[in-house]
């Protein structure tokens, strides 16, 4: 892979995106009983992942001037000079284009609209507003990723159901304590760049106290497929121990003056959050295939 590839490819923040992508895979299975049509199910997900990474590019382009300053993003792409505000600009549309063409022809006109309402959520609401006016930021945008499991099942069903809202109420709850522990690890970074995170406008002692409260809403809202009916047990003990696991990374970490264990708690968030999907996954293919009678 050339590296002009490697840096277009990193615009589209991939490892964010194939997670984005799992949830939404997710969403498209637990959406039916039946089997999902073959083009649904791959040209689906490619046109929200190629709508995903235009909103990925866009953030670049809107983020070049604190990127520069952060330690975390200063390698990338547009800052480095690889590829121009211009180009990119121009990537992100052809990828906006082309992913909301392929949603048209292989789903319907509802995931077509609902993901490029994201977009806008993420690119423009979130990253141009409300990023820089708020320490509710992370709280109020996260609607906008937490959307990918409702893409996929209305990719599928072509309606808007309660347990495909759960799902996104998942993610949602879930993004606030993934977010902030980051930004607790890198407050140097946001002091300097001169956003209003959590930590910087609110305190980190604060920030740990609604990180913890966020957990335990996660707790309640990631048990609840299970008490709906929507999952069964293999779900249910699944997610119980990921969740026990949660919540003692953070416990450490409301307990802890080392900033570590807020990267400890990010990171394993990423991880729960592939696990709880996948476990709901699994769940349903082994309880739709089990013998009736």
């Amino acid at each position: 892979m050339s590296s002009m590839v490697r840096d277009y490819m990193e615009l589209c923040k991939p490892r964010v995106v194939m997670l984005m992508i799992l949830t939404s895979l997710v969403g498209m299975c637990l959406a039916t009983s039946a089997s999902i049509p073959l083009l649904t199910l791959v040209f689906g997900n490619i046109g929200i992942a190629l709508v995903a990474g235009a909103a990925a590019a866009l953030n670049h382009v809107a983020d070049q001037h604190i990127d520069k300053i952060m330690r975390r993003t200063q390698n990338r792409p547009i800052v480095q000079g690889k590829i121009s505000s211009r180009n990119s600009i121009i990537f992100a549309t052809i990828l906006c284009v082309v992913g909301s063409l392929v949603l048209l022809y292989f789903t319907n006109v509802l995931t077509v609209v609902l993901t490029f309402l994201s977009l806008i959520g993420y690119a423009v609401f979130y990253t141009l507003y409300l990023k820089h006016v708020t320490p509710q930021n992370i709280v109020i945008g996260g609607i906008a990723g937490a959307v990918p499991p409702l893409l996929g099942w209305t990719a599928v069903t072509g309606s808007v159901s309660p347990q495909a809202l759960l799902l996104v109420l998942i993610i949602y709850i879930w993004t606030p304590p993934h977010f902030w522990a980051l930004a607790i690890h890198r407050f140097e970074d946001y002091a300097k760049a001169k956003i209003p995170m959590l930590p910087n406008t609110h305190g980190i002692p604060f920030t740990k106290l609604n990180i913890v409260l966020y957990t335990i809403l996660l707790i309640i809202a990631s048990s609840l497929p299970y008490l709906i009916g929507m999952s069964g047990l293999i779900y249910f003990i699944g997610v119980t121990f990921a969740n026990i696991i949660f919540l003692l990374y953070v416990i450490r970490l409301f307990f802890s003056d080392d900033k570590k264990h807020a990267m400890a708690v990010f990171k394993y968030s990423i991880s729960y959050l592939g696990i709880l999907f996948l476990l709901l996954l699994i769940d349903h293919y082994y309880f739709l295939n089990m013998p009736r009678g």
